[in-house]
């Protein structure tokens, strides 16, 4: 995972992090239940829960209106966007806000398809969540052509060369996540971006997966859009679109008349998720809580998002060299994705796991009964599981850790993960 410079990094307060939690108080048959399940959706803090009931208790209603509700609301909608330019670096009226990733997505697929004609290309790649490749294979009944970068099976990362070979002159969008929500590799999002703007590409970047694990800045990737879901990131179910206020200017969604035309309303369809929307403040706000315990002298929620992710990707990197040290340890495992500790950088603590002798539903199945919580299957990202043949066998076992977890957690783990084994 890419680091921060910083002139001193604490060590994350584990015991407080955990404390704003309420679901790691949770147990099965006695045991303290262990939330690895993560990259499906981050358990929420306490503030949170707070925001979305406080809203629904005293600021309830649609927007625009001459009342104090009204009022409250657009206040409250206002703040989330202000929160999330801080999250992105980017501007205010540059973050809409959507149902989900996947709708967010298809809006601005159909709109770019809008300018595209016969014979223009986009490129996908193997390692993506479908919600970044079903999005844009429906342009081809444009008669557009979907183009696929391969990747490295040894290590589950994008082959470059093979991309770089394929973004040409016709290319008009590459559409690219920022790190596998199933094997956990990081692409270097600004090396694609620079090759396709020097095509004159537009770069589409899925950073659901990379959000609860690393500091996000679309003003230093210099791409085009990017796209990321608060429920992965330790907050409510909602969508947040980043796009470029020039593009979000040019490309005409398909909307209701009554909707505004400017930016960003003009990408929201119906009524918005308002209490979600008032629970967004609060996730980014933890996570600049969580900064302001390492940099107290911060001197704006931007820079107290980046100290706290410095001290997560530490945490975090610590608990994935126990982790995968200890399935590698277990007979008959197999690890997808990168496993040497000095590339670590270039992954999220997320690995894929196959057993011999054992489905990843029968392991996922033995663990939720031992009070491990942990997904089996292609969780979306079915171009990976078809390409490396396990699709048909039940895909992965995945583990995913988030900077809640712990080191003893890990370790009853590979613990349980041994018993059912043997």
């Amino acid at each position: 995972m890419p680091t921060i410079e910083k002139e001193a990094v604490s060590k994350l307060d584990l015991a407080w992090v955990r404390a704003q939690f309420p679901a790691l108080t949770q147990s099965v048959d006695g045991q303290p239940a262990v939330f690895l399940d993560g990259p499906g959706g981050t358990q929420v803090p306490q503030r949170v829960i707070d925001a979305i009931s406080n809203y629904l208790k005293r600021s309830n209603a649609n927007t625009h209106g001459a009342f104090a509700t009204s009022e409250r609301t657009d206040a409250v909608v206002a703040e989330a966007r202000c929160a999330m330019a801080d999250f992105l670096h980017c501007h205010p009226e540059e973050v809409v806000f959507g149902a989900n990733m996947t709708t967010l997505t298809y809006a601005l697929s159909r709109a770019i398809g809008r300018e595209l004609s016969p014979g223009d290309e986009i490129l996908l790649t193997r390692l993506d969540h479908d919600a970044n490749v079903s999005t844009w294979q429906s342009l081809e009944e444009r008669g557009v052509k979907i183009q696929f970068a391969d990747i490295n099976e040894s290590d589950c990362t994008l082959n470059m060369n093979d991309l770089a070979g394929k973004i040409t002159d016709r290319t008009k969008l590459v559409a690219v996540g920022y790190a596998s929500n199933a094997v956990g590799t990081i692409n270097p999002i600004k090396d694609i971006v620079h090759l396709a703007h020097s095509h004159g590409a537009l770069v589409f970047v899925d950073a659901v997966h990379y959000a609860p694990h690393g500091p996000i800045d679309v003003a230093d990737l210099g791409c085009d859009f990017l796209v990321c879901s608060t429920y992965k990131f330790f907050g409510p179910h909602i969508g947040v679109l980043y796009g470029e206020d020039e593009y979000l200017e040019r490309f005409t969604p398909y909307k209701l008349r009554a909707n505004p035309n400017e930016i960003p309303s003009r990408w929201e369809s119906g009524t918005l998720n308002h209490e979600c929307i008032a629970g967004i403040t609060a996730c980014v706000e933890y996570l600049a809580d969580l900064g302001r315990q390492i940099s107290p002298a911060a001197s704006s929620r931007r820079e107290a998002l980046l100290s706290a992710y410095s001290v997560i990707q530490q945490h975090e990197r610590e608990l994935l060299e126990k982790l995968i040290e200890g399935v590698k340890s277990i007979p008959g495992s197999k690890i997808y994705g990168i496993q040497d500790p000095k590339r670590f950088d270039s992954r999220c603590p997320t690995i894929a796991v196959r057993i011999d002798g054992h489905t990843p539903r029968e392991l996922s199945e033995k663990l939720g009964r031992r009070g491990f919580y942990t997904w089996d299957g292609n969780y979306y990202a079915i171009g990976v599981t078809e390409r490396l043949d396990v699709e048909k066998d039940g895909g992965f076992l995945r583990i995913g850790l988030a900077h809640y977890n712990t080191e003893e957690e890990v370790t009853r783990l590979l613990e349980a993960l041994r018993e059912i084994v043997s």
